[in-house]
Formats: structure tokens, C-alpha cells, sequence
């Protein structure tokens, strides 16, 4: 994945040609500096897993955060680490970071729930995994941290694509160190930086499963799916009222109102499971099952 809102910052040039910074501390203390920006490229939350469902192709995890509850939507594509950088699977009791894009909408139910692009479990008090978007000069401004990357590090891609260290820059990485200098900013030798490819949008040539697979969240067990899309891509017309939409293909024609379970079809007056919700920037969900119907 890739951002395309970088928030320069004034220090970079103190970073250029750096070979040595006294002091070096381990990754899990902290280092003061007075760098700040206010680019934050993934949210960050905590938990221990309390509960696992699984869902239509997604596992639902529950978690218990230092104020709340929330939920973690995972599937085959998310990223699920040690902060050590092995590869290992969730299970309940696992003390876990995730991090999800902080471009994605957010779901407005109760508990929250997440997509995340990145699980870590946190296992190794030596070791450190940070997500997030690194400049040219491999630093990310929010976490105060710049990359040395060397034949040391293990460096790899997501998606399995050959890397060079000229393909982190300007990118969203995951990082996974164990010491860092006293430095403004830190800067650290990665053990291994795991390139986030951009995700692709979907394509005119993906079919309605493809679409439903890449973009859907769970609302009490129903799998909510984005209207417009889907609808558009079944040759219906559809026309905003401002609270909802009208979704039409000559006789057949669906009323929908964001925020109510009844919704009419024709002339008849029909009731979902869960009521269609409008998704920051102006996306309006449905249960799958309004999709189902529309195909047959």
C-alpha cells in the first residue's frame, strides 16, 4: 500500500550522510525527541484475545482493550505476526497490536471493528514490530524513527515480489528491530522490513464475488457489502434520495433508507436483518442478502 500524503519534516537533512550516533538503547524503552507530525498512517490498537468466531470467510476475534471492547475482522490476506517476524497464527489469551490503514472507513457499530492490514503478537520483550509509512530517507516522522537498512536486514514483500532497498521508500512497511540509537530521530538497523503492497481497486473486470470478498464487514453475523458497487455492477440504476437510495432495473425497483430495517420493493414493504449504514466517505452498505436477491 501506498499513501499519497507525505508530511515532509524540517530535521531530514540532519539524517543525510549519519554513519554514527552515540548511545544505543533497547527498542522497548523509551526515546524522547521533540520530532512530532501529525501524518498518522495506520490506527493502532491493543488487546488480548478473549473470543474466535469465524464467519463466511472471515474470523472474527474479539478483544479486550485498556477501555474497551473491539473486534478484529481478519482473513486470508491479513498479515499475522510475532513481533519477532515469525509467521505464527492467532489464538485466544495472545496479547496482540493490529494496524489498520488509517484511510479505511470506520465502522460505525458497536463493539468497534477492524480490518487490519497487520496483526503482531506481542511475544519477545527484546523486540520490536512497528507498521507505517516511510519517506526517501526511510523515516516516518510519526514514529519518530529512520531505517538503516543493510545487507543485514531481511527484506521482503507482502506479496512475494523481489525487493531492493529503493522500493521501501515513500512506501507503508512493516519493521521488526531490536535496538535503536538516542537520536532525533531513532534510527535502527531492521532485523527484517516487510514491504505493504498497494492494494489494487477493484478493476471493471471483477466479478460480484470478488467485489463482496475485498470489501465487507460482519454486523451481528450478517456480512454487510457496499450498494452502489455491487448494484452498478448487476446493470441497476442507482438514484441518491439524500437518506438512501432507489436501485431500479425496469421492473424490479428497491427503496432503501440508511439507518431502517424496512425497505420497499415495488409496492410491497420489505424488512432486513440488519439496517443498511452509510460509511465515511459515502459509502452505504446492505446486508448480502439484498444482492443475493437482486441476481437472481
Amino acid at each position: 500500500m501506498k499513501l499519497n500524503k507525505i508530511i515532509p519534516f524540517a530535521l531530514s537533512a540532519l539524517l543525510v550522510g549519519s554513519v554514527a550516533v552515540p548511545g544505543m538503547t533497547f527498542a522497548k524503552e523509551n526515546v524522547k525527541t521533540e520530532m512530532t507530525s501529525d501524518l498518522k498512517a495506520f490506527i493502532k490498537v491493543e488487546g488480548t484475545i478473549e473470543g474466535v468466531e469465524k464467519n463466511d470467510g472471515l474470523t472474527l476475534y474479539t478483544l479486550d482493550g485498556k477501555e474497551e471492547q473491539f473486534v478484529l475482522a481478519v482473513n486470508e490476506e491479513t498479515l499475522i505476526y510475532d513481533n519477532a517476524g515469525k509467521k505464527i497464527k492467532l489464538k485466544i489469551g495472545d496479547s496482540v497490536s493490529a494496524y489498520t490503514d488509517s484511510n479505511k472507513p470506520m465502522i460505525l457499530i458497536f463493539p468497534p471493528q477492524y480490518t487490519p492490514d497487520v496483526v503482531i503478537v506481542e511475544k519477545s520483550e527484546e523486540s520490536t514490530a512497528v507498521v507505517g509509512i516511510f519517506d526517501d530517507e526511510l523515516v516516518d516522522p510519526y514514529l519518530k524513527l529512520q531505517l538503516n537498512v543493510d545487507d543485514s536486514s531481511d527484506v521482503s514483500s507482502a506479496s512475494g515480489d523481489p525487493v531492493k532497498v529503493d522500493d521501501l521508500k515513500g512506501n507503508d512497511l512493516l519493521v521488526f528491530y531490536k535496538v535503536t540509537t538516542r537520536s532525533i530521530p531513532a534510527q535502527t538497523s531492521p532485523e527484517k522490513v516487510v514491504l505493504l503492497d498497494e492494494i489494487e481497486a477493484v478493476d471493471e473486470d471483477a466479478t460480484v464475488e470478488q467485489i463482496i470478498e475485498n470489501d465487507q464487514y460482519m454486523v451481528d453475523g450478517v456480512k454487510m457489502v457496499p450498494l452502489r458497487l455491487l448494484a452498478e455492477k448487476l446493470g441497476y440504476a442507482v438514484d441518491s434520495t439524500g437518506v438512501g437510495a432507489i436501485v431500479s432495473k425496469g421492473a424490479p425497483s428497491y427503496t432503501i433508507t440508511r439507518g431502517q430495517k424496512e425497505y420497499g420493493y415495488n409496492k410491497s414493504l420489505m424488512k432486513f436483518e440488519v439496517a443498511p449504514e452509510l460509511l465515511e466517505p459515502n459509502k452505504t452498505y446492505v446486508p448480502v442478502a439484498l444482492i443475493e436477491e437482486m441476481m437472481k
